[in-house]
C-alpha cells in the first residue's frame, strides 16, 4: 500500500497527508484503554472522506437483520457496538472561517502514534491566502490508570498572523453508524446540562437501554501554563450538542493550548440514578489532578503493561515494529479487568464486524494473554461460560443437544445471518474447548477445568455427538454439511478440521471426567447428578470418537 508511513522501532509514523488513505489511516491510528476507543480521525471538522468512531465496550444496540428469506435459527439482529458521543471533536476557526483540511492549505503534515505511551500526537501548519501560517499540535490519550477519563489537547502558535483563532471543544451525541442495516439512530438525548466549568451531556441507546453520561471540562492556557482570563467564552447548548466557544485575539508567535479533559461513565458499570453523579465527580477529581499528572499516570501503566508483553526482535526494525504494533492493540482492546467483555475482531479500530465476538479470540488472541497474564487469559473462559445457557439456546433452537456456541455474538446470543457460516461452521465450538485446554495446560490450574469448564466440555460434546451422522456402510460417524475455518468451501461433507477437532473435544471430555472421578469423586458425583451424565452417552461418545472418519485424499 502507497502510505507514508515510517518504521521506528515504538511509533507508527505518517509524514504528509494522504486524504485517499484517510479511513486506512484512522483505523492505523486507533486508540483504546478496554473501556472506550476511537479512530485516529480528526478533532477538528474534516468535509473529506472520513469515518469518524467513538466506540464503547460492551455498549450495544440490536441492529435489526436485513435477509433475503428467514429460516430456523436465524438471528432476529446483529449485536454492534456502537458509534457513541463524540468527545474528541474541536472545531476550529481562523478569522471567522473554518479550518477543514480538505479545504486548506497546509503543510508539515505529521501524525505520530507511540506506542510505549499511547498517545496520538498530529502537527501541521496552516497557510493562508496572503500567506500567514499558523502551526497546530494536537495531543490525545485514553487513560489506561483511569479507565473512564480521556484527554485531548491542542497547541496553537501564530507564526506570522495577527488575528482571531475561535476554539469550540464539544460533545456531540448526534452520531450515527455506517454500517446499520436500516439507517436506524440508535441513540436518544435524556439530558444535557453546561455551565462556565462543566459541560454534561447523557444519552441513551433506544432498545438496549444502555445510558451514557459524557462529562467535559475545557480550559485555555498560555505557554507558561497559566489561564488566559482575557479570551471570550460562551456556553453552547442544542439539542443532542454542548460545548463552549473561547474566542482568542492573537497575534504573531503568541501561543497557546486547549486542554479537554472527558469522563465517559456508562450504565453496565454504575446506576443509572447515579450515572450523570458518577461523570461529574471522576472528572472534577481528574481535573484536580491535572493533565500532566494523568498522562504520567497512564504512561506508568502503559510501561507497566510493556514490561510484561513486550517482544524484542533484532535485526529487523519493521518486523519489530510490526509485533509491537500488535501487542499494543491487544493492550488497547483488552486487560482482563472487565470479564463481562471480549475482543472484537478489529478491537476499536472501525465498524467492521461490529465489535462482536468470534473464536478468533480463542484460537488466536488467548495464547498471547497466556504468557503475559494468566488471570486475563481466565476471564476469557468466564466469558463463555457465563453464556453456556445461551449456547445451550442457541443448539436448541437447530433441533440439537448440547451447546453450540455462536459464530458472532455480544451477549451470548447468536447474531451471524449467513447460513452456511451460522448453521455450518461449527468447528467454533471446538476452539472454546482447546481453549479449556490450553489454558489448563500452561497454567497448570485444574480448578478451572474442574469446577466451570467441565459443564462446557459436556455440553459441546453433546452437541457434537447429536450433530453427527452414522454411516453403516462404512461403520464411521461424519460430519455432514459443514464450512471449515478457511471458508474456502461452504457445505461440505467432513472437513477434516472440524471432524479433527469434533473428536479431539469428545477425547478430552472423557479424559476430564475420568481425571475429575480420580481427583474429587464427591465433585464427580455432584457433576454427574447436575449434567444428567449416564454412562451410556459418555460410551456413547467413546464410540463416536473412535469412529471419526476423516477424509483422506485418495
Amino acid at each position: 500500500m502507497n502510505h507514508r508511513l515510517i518504521v521506528d522501532e515504538w511509533k507508527i509514523i505518517e509524514e504528509g497527508f494522504s486524504p485517499e488513505q484517510n479511513r486506512f489511516a484512522e483505523s492505523i491510528f486507533t486508540l483504546g484503554n478496554e473501556h472506550m476507543g476511537l479512530r485516529g480521525f480528526f478533532e477538528e471538522q474534516y468535509s473529506g472522506d472520513s469515518l469518524p468512531g467513538t466506540y464503547l465496550a460492551g455498549v450495544y444496540y440490536p441492529d435489526q437483520t436485513k435477509v433475503g428469506w428467514w429460516k430456523n435459527g436465524y438471528p432476529e439482529y446483529f449485536a454492534k457496538v456502537i458509534n457513541a458521543t463524540n468527545w474528541i471533536g474541536v472545531d476550529l476557526e481562523i478569522n471567522g472561517r473554518q479550518l477543514d483540511l480538505a479545504k486548506s492549505k497546509f503543510k508539515a503534515f505529521r501524525r505520530e502514534l507511540d506506542l510505549k505511551s499511547a498517545c496520538l500526537t498530529r502537527s501541521f501548519v496552516w497557510i493562508g491566502e496572503d500567506g500567514q501560517e499558523i502551526a497546530f499540535a494536537f495531543s490525545r490519550f485514553l487513560s489506561m490508570a483511569r479507565k473512564n477519563i480521556a484527554c485531548l489537547s491542542v497547541r496553537i502558535q501564530p507564526l506570522n498572523f495577527n488575528g482571531t483563532i475561535t476554539v469550540l471543544p464539544y460533545l456531540d451525541g448526534d452520531v450515527t453508524n455506517e454500517d446499520t442495516n436500516y439507517n436506524e439512530k440508535f441513540w436518544t438525548e435524556i439530558n444535557r446540562e453546561i455551565d462556565e466549568e462543566t459541560a454534561l451531556l447523557t444519552m441513551k441507546t433506544k432498545k438496549t437501554g444502555f445510558q451514557v453520561a459524557t462529562t467535559m471540562a475545557a480550559q485555555i492556557r498560555s505557554k507558561d501554563g497559566s489561564v488566559l482570563p482575557t479570551i471570550k467564552q460562551e456556553c453552547l447548548s442544542e439539542k443532542e450538542f454542548v460545548g463552549y466557544r473561547f474566542t482568542i485575539p492573537v497575534t504573531t508567535n503568541t501561543e497557546f493550548e486547549l486542554q479537554k479533559i472527558v469522563a465517559v461513565c456508562t450504565s453496565r458499570d454504575f446506576p443509572q440514578d447515579q450515572l450523570e453523579a458518577t461523570s461529574r465527580f471522576k472528572l472534577q477529581a481528574a481535573c484536580a489532578s491535572g493533565f500532566d499528572q494523568l498522562f504520567a499516570e497512564h504512561n506508568q501503566e502503559m510501561q507497566s503493561k510493556w514490561q510484561d508483553t513486550d517482544i524484542t526482535i533484532n535485526g529487523d526494525p519493521r518486523v519489530q515494529q510490526g509485533i509491537r504494533y500488535c501487542i499494543f492493540q491487544l493492550l488497547q482492546t483488552y486487560t482482563g479487568a472487565d470479564p463481562r467483555l471480549n475482543i472484537g475482531p478489529k478491537g476499536f479500530s472501525g465498524e467492521k464486524y461490529g465489535g462482536a465476538v468470534y473464536w478468533d479470540t480463542e484460537a488466536y488472541c488467548l495464547p498471547f494473554y497466556l504468557y503475559t497474564k494468566i488471570e486475563t487469559a481466565k476471564n476469557l473462559l468466564f466469558y463463555r461460560y457465563h453464556q453456556l445457557d445461551k449456547a445451550k439456546e442457541n443448539a436448541a433452537k437447530l433441533g440439537l443437544k448440547g451447546a453450540l456456541y455462536p459464530m458472532v455474538t455480544i451477549d451470548g446470543a447468536e447474531c451471524h445471518n449467513e447460513w452456511e457460516i451460522t448453521f455450518e461452521e461449527i468447528h467454533r465450538n471446538a476452539a472454546i474447548a482447546y481453549a479449556i485446554y490450553n489454558y489448563t495446560r500452561y497454567s497448570g490450574d485444574c480448578s478451572y477445568l474442574h469446577d466451570y469448564g467441565i459443564e462446557v466440555l459436556v455440553e459441546i460434546s453433546r452437541f457434537w455427538a447429536d450433530r453427527v451422522t452414522y454411516n453403516p456402510k462404512m461403520d464411521s460417524y461424519m460430519l455432514l454439511g459443514v464450512t471449515g475455518p478457511n471458508e474456502y468451501e461452504n457445505n461440505v461433507n467432513n472437513n477434516w478440521y472440524t471432524n479433527t477437532m469434533a473428536a479431539w473435544t469428545l477425547d478430552y471430555t472423557l479424559n476430564s471426567l475420568a481425571e475429575i472421578a480420580t481427583a474429587e469423586k464427591a465433585k464427580y458425583g455432584r457433576l454427574v447428578a447436575k449434567l444428567s451424565l449416564t454412562p451410556d452417552e459418555v460410551s456413547r461418545w467413546q464410540t463416536i470418537m473412535d469412529k471419526m472418519y476423516y477424509p483422506y485424499s485418495e
